[in-house]
């Protein structure tokens, strides 16, 4: 039987310059069947190929698969954009190869199973766990066995959506192989236009808070959206073989894309001393929330030293109701600080502010924009509130008829575009109110000098003059709607 994997050419976020790393679902998910006997399988990066949508089906034809996968892990650089993506190609793709068997997982499809079966009748199956899930599919698949009753997984049976039983998540992610970079052309992708080679990886799954516009609400079975709660993560022994592997690969710069990479501050601590120890050079980026960062003050000068250049953290609302009422489980005092220690040990500080929650109002927004100019962070990206399934938001939206969740326009849903209004604001006052905020921040007197003239890493001043080209186009997306990814 043979497997392919196809990621359609995408573009990137605005501000985000070049930007394409490896599928990580793909990544992760080949190695684990590969593991299991299954052998044949091939990835088709069509980004990283050049190959435009309408010849992707003829691509496909020439690898002739049984089984195609088209899915992802990873929301960073086109946000729910990807959607659109997969949806256009399953459909090219059956109708050049009736025979082949559709398989969606990942990011959205986990969480609208029903849905995605009756709008795309191209796919034949939705996987909504994980690799064990993916395994039991192909495993029936290959066997010409019954797969209605997979755990984790829906199917369309006599032409109907059936929800196979929910799975229960494991919690031993050492135990799965590493990720099956050797499917991919390593050597070929990039970061913010200068960082490469380039990879974005995952070392835990989950999350222990429960932030009500989260995107990751959405990578769970729609019956038990709870398991998002769990907190699952890799040893720090098995992120520094991941790590050591991609050295060896020639990769140069990895942006660690876990929401919560420092919630363990042990946990970090000890994949740094194995960093030092081994003298893995990859230079790094890390994401985490106010809190787990300052848990890691003390050891902030050991994560530099191992090649963090970079934090990135959310501010999304800037007073103790608001951050009370999404469920940041952080403090304003956390952010402050957060920003304070990031910058006293030269890593350059990326922070976002989120506008277009249901009570916005356009003083909450402006009061939101002067908090974080007075918290100055290096670079500020302002994010629209992208309703996700099994998010609070996304029942928050539905409550109120803001959007149709079957006539999505997915290329809008990329997180820089408003898409739903507020209770006292239109989509046309946010998209204002969105550009006004970024061109206020980035046009103050002495900023950019600051970062330009800083120590940081010149990495960072390099991802700093990517946003800054990008600063147009990302207003022309909010303000006039035009699409670019």
């Amino acid at each position: 039987m043979k497997i392919l994997f196809v990621s359609p050419k995408v573009g990137a976020w605005a501000t985000h310059g070049v930007h394409f790393a490896p599928n990580q679902l793909y990544a992760q998910w080949a190695a684990y069947i590969r593991e299991k006997g299954y052998s044949d399988l091939e990835v088709l990066d069509c980004t990283v190929l050049g190959i435009p949508l309408d010849q992707l089906a003829d691509k496909v034809k020439e690898k002739n698969p049984d089984v195609v996968l088209l899915g992802d892990m990873i929301h960073c650089s086109v946000g729910f954009g990807i959607i659109w993506h997969f949806n256009q190609a399953a459909a090219k793709i059956k109708q050049a190869l009736p025979k082949v068997k559709v398989i969606f997982g990942g990011l959205w499809y986990s969480a609208t199973p029903i849905e995605t079966l009756e709008d795309n009748p191209a796919v034949d199956h939705v996987v909504m766990s994980e690799e064990e899930g993916f395994y039991d599919l192909i495993k029936a698949l290959d066997e010409q066995t019954a797969t209605k009753d997979i755990p984790g997984v829906a199917s369309r049976v006599d032409g109907k959506p059936v929800l196979g039983p929910h799975r229960k998540l494991s919690t031993d992610l050492d135990s799965l192989p590493l990720p099956a970079y050797d499917l991919f052309p390593m050597d070929k992708y990039i970061g913010h236009t200068h960082w490469k080679p380039f990879v974005e990886m995952i070392t835990s799954r989950g999350c222990p808070s429960a932030c009500t516009f989260c995107y990751e609400w959405d990578q769970y079975d729609p019956r038990s959206p709870n398991d998002f709660l769990t907190w699952r993560a890799k040893s720090p022994e098995r992120v520094i073989e991941e790590l050591d592997l991609l050295h060896k690969m020639g990769v140069k710069v990895v942006v660690i894309q876990d929401d919560n990479f420092n919630v363990d501050p042990k946990r970090v601590e000890t994949f740094c001393k194995l960093k030092k120890e081994r003298n893995n050079p990859i230079k790094w980026v890390s994401l985490g929330r106010a809190v787990d960062w300052v848990n890691c003050e003390k050891i902030l000068p050991l994560m530099k030293e191992t090649g963090l250049f970079m934090g990135v953290f959310g501010i999304e609302v800037t007073t103790p109701e608001e951050l009370k009422k999404i469920a940041k489980g952080i403090t304003v005092d956390q952010i402050k600080k957060t920003i304070d220690i990031l910058r006293a040990n030269d890593v350059a500080v990326v922070a976002d502010i989120m506008i277009g929650f249901d009570y916005d109002t356009e003083q909450i927004v402006k009061q939101r924009h002067e908090f974080a100019d007075t918290v100055d962070p290096d670079i500020l990206w302002v994010g629209y509130v992208t309703p996700a399934p099994n998010s609070p938001m996304w029942r928050i939206g539905l409550k109120k008829g803001w959007f149709n969740p079957r006539k999505i326009d997915f290329l809008s849903w990329d997180f820089l575009h408003p898409v739903i209004p507020t209770d006292h604001l239109t989509i046309e006052d946010l998209g204002r109110l969105g550009a006004w905020s970024m061109r206020e921040f980035f046009s103050k007197p002495g900023r950019i000098q600051r970062i330009m003239t800083s120590n940081f890493d010149p990495l960072a001043k390099l991802c700093f003059q990517d946003v800054m080209r990008g600063v147009q186009k990302w207003e022309d997306g909010a303000v006039r709607g035009e699409k670019h990814i």
